[in-house]
């Protein structure tokens, strides 16, 4: 028998669909956190694992259910329970890409935040893999319509998360509600005492897997701080913007009023910025973040439950407008950049009085943070008036009213742009998201109009469908 490397996927007891899947996607080697959950998840033994962002947890879960997976007959197998909506999105992408070659595969999202109709339809078709929230699953539990006679496996992921939103007694009860006989895993970043009591509770036996950070690939993050006072965070902001141009960036902070108020202050100033809360419609969510996934929008401004899931390459900065009390909060923002071995750029603004949170911070990092000094206060003023961002957004963001119920692919959108009808260059395309009921694709600013003019007139898989420019 060939023997590969232990870091190898080949190594793993996969079925050659599933090798060929990963083959495909250009995964080389496992992270070390599918290196040593992987194994004992295709043993069928409980999880609970610690690992930050980035470290590649979803394949270490996706793919176990994957291999044991029946999709002959539409029965639930796997509960996902994610913290927020768009994590659902994100884990729920990555497992269709992952188990494309299982045919018929069906991955239903329930979450919150979106029409609860069309998920009772899905359920009643019947679904292999469910990923939700915990109160949107709890409703479909005490509707009777989600029905776990047949799951074997329930994943927890980002189980600290979801305990600071306050959804502990909804797992419990979700929990209490699967089969006895059942592989429970938990993922984390941190482990709080509520998780290790829900462990013990829950789990039997469970294999413990703690990655610490210096196994993981330790993005090149420079740390930056900037002491000012209150009423001159929005003009250092502004400065730091004209200083550094990012292409994309995060700005935190720690209260939705904030969000609205620098958004909107921002999109005054003729930047390319978006803000995303707790308190936006679904919709606005979806529109929100498409429109920065795809470099439509440059400053995305955000809490930090309204971000957790989001998942962005090439993030140029990512700016704490205000410091987190948590170490481990401020941890997790800047590891949005820095990633695929890019050196990342993390800005903090603070008053002379936050000293103790920087120092926590500090000992939690191990790492002393560079103090900088701003322009003066006569400076800052003048530098407020002028142009914040030296260009616009590359891209344009269009609207298309069919997604993945409607049969509708990417490949579909791409050849409607790019064949003979459209004739669009396929350089001027950018990324594509297929939706339940819609999608979204990127087009260069300079041609979207003409994109959507070419849409509108022609076809998509055969038929005239509803296009428009998401503004």
């Amino acid at each position: 028998m060939q023997k590969f490397p232990a870091n190898s996927f080949r190594s793993l007891a996969l079925s050659p669909a599933l090798l060929q899947v990963v083959e495909e996607l250009g995964y080389e080697k496992l992270t070390p956190i599918q290196a040593q959950s992987i194994p004992p998840l295709l043993a069928g033994k409980d999880v609970i694992g610690q690992s930050k962002t980035g470290s590649g947890k979803t394949a270490s879960f996706a793919l176990p259910v994957l291999q044991n997976l029946n999709v002959h007959g539409r029965r639930l197998q796997a509960l996902v329970l994610c913290p927020t909506r768009e994590l659902c999105t994100q884990v729920a992408r990555e497992i269709r890409k992952l188990g494309r070659r299982h045919p018929g595969l069906q991955v239903l999202i329930l979450s919150g935040g979106t029409p609860i109709f069309p998920q009772l339809t899905a359920l009643e078709n019947g679904v292999h893999i469910a990923v939700g929230t915990p109160g949107r699953v709890l409703d479909h539990i005490q509707r009777k319509k989600l029905n776990l006679m047949d799951v074997a496996t329930v994943v927890l992921d980002e189980a600290d998360r979801m305990l600071d939103m306050g959804f502990e007694e909804d797992m419990k009860t979700i929990l209490a509600k699967t089969p006895p006989k059942r592989q429970t895993v938990f993922f984390s970043a941190t482990f709080p005492r509520q998780i290790e009591a829900m462990s013990r509770a829950y789990q039997q036996s469970p294999v413990r897997v703690t990655i610490e950070e210096s196994q993981t690939q330790t993005p090149e993050i420079r740390q930056v701080l900037y002491e000012t006072q209150a009423d001159q965070k929005l003009k250092a902001l502004i400065w730091l913007l004209q200083q550094n141009q990012p292409e994309s960036a995060i700005i935190f902070c720690n209260q939705k009023a904030t969000v609205a108020e620098l958004a909107r202050t921002l999109t005054q100033a003729g930047v390319s910025a978006a803000g995303i809360h707790g308190d936006l419609e679904q919709y606005e969510r979806d529109r929100v973040m498409a429109k920065f996934r795809n470099l439509s929008t440059r400053i995305l401004v955000a809490t930090d439950v309204a971000a957790r899931g989001i998942d962005i390459e090439d993030l140029d900065l990512v700016c704490n407008f205000d410091l987190p009390s948590d170490p481990d909060v401020y941890i997790h923002r800047i590891g949005r950049t820095g990633r695929a071995g890019k050196k990342g750029l993390a800005i903090s603004l603070a008053h002379p009085r936050e000293k103790t949170k920087i120092h926590n911070i500090e000992k939690a990092t191990g790492k002393r943070i560079e103090v900088k000094t701003l322009a003066s206060t006569e400076q800052l003023a003048v530098e407020a008036q002028k142009s914040v961002l030296k260009s616009d957004a590359k891209m344009d963001t269009l609207y298309i009213a069919a997604g993945r119920k409607d049969k509708m692919r990417p490949g579909d959108i791409l050849g409607a742009l790019t064949g003979e009808a459209g004739g669009l260059k396929g350089t001027d395309i950018g990324k594509i998201e297929i939706h339940d009921n819609f999608s979204y694709v990127a087009v260069a600013k300079n041609i979207a109009a003409t994109a959507v003019q070419r849409l509108t007139i022609g076809k998509i898989k055969g038929r005239r469908i509803r296009v428009h420019l998401v503004k």
